[in-house]
């Protein structure tokens, strides 16, 4: 992926919150503009191709769910996700496009993901089976080029649920 530019992402931070309607909770933000820190700044998938694809499904409103395996956040360092969080997504090239805030986090084995998650993450035809067969060679590909485990169908997994509270507008209208 490409590196992120932290100037970009406090602009795009600065807009964001404001259209949110977080720009008044000093104990998110900070008490001023200058002392506002963003949240984390993340793009889905391991390509520049496939974060742009999953973006535009969150963009365009069929994207309300991800999911990542317990033992990549623990591989990369990153901790649980938690309700209420806030995230800035960006694109497959560093750019922030859209915040969003998570609703809802639990773990579950992958086999015992059901049918609902899968739609609301909002890829492929949003079944089930599809939902398995691209998951599966994801997390295979991913735990091959990190080192990771094997997969398992009882892998855990942590399912998240968001909600987008801003996406940035396409140039051509800023």
């Amino acid at each position: 992926m490409h590196a992120v530019d932290e100037s970009e992402i406090q602009r795009f931070w600065e807009v964001a919150r404001g259209h949110a309607g977080i720009d008044r909770l000093g104990v998110v933000v900070g008490a001023s503009a200058l002392g506002a820190v963003p949240p984390q700044a993340w793009s889905f998938g391991d390509s520049p191709r496939l974060a742009d694809e999953l973006l535009a499904h969150v963009l365009d409103g069929e994207k309300r769910a991800c999911s990542t395996a317990v033992w990549e956040l623990e591989h990369a360092g990153e901790p649980m996700p938690a309700v209420g969080e806030l995230s800035i997504l960006l694109d497959g090239a560093g750019h922030p496009r859209g915040l969003i805030r998570t609703t809802v986090v639990r773990i579950a084995a992958f086999e015992d993901v059901d049918a609902a998650f899968a739609a609301a993450e909002g890829e492929d035809d949003r079944t089930l089976e599809s939902w398995r067969r691209e998951h599966e060679k994801y997390w295979r590909r991913v735990a091959e080029t990190t080192g990771g485990p094997e997969f398992t169908p009882d892998m855990p997994l942590v399912l998240e649920e968001f909600e987008l509270l801003y996406q940035q507008p396409p140039a051509s209208e800023q």
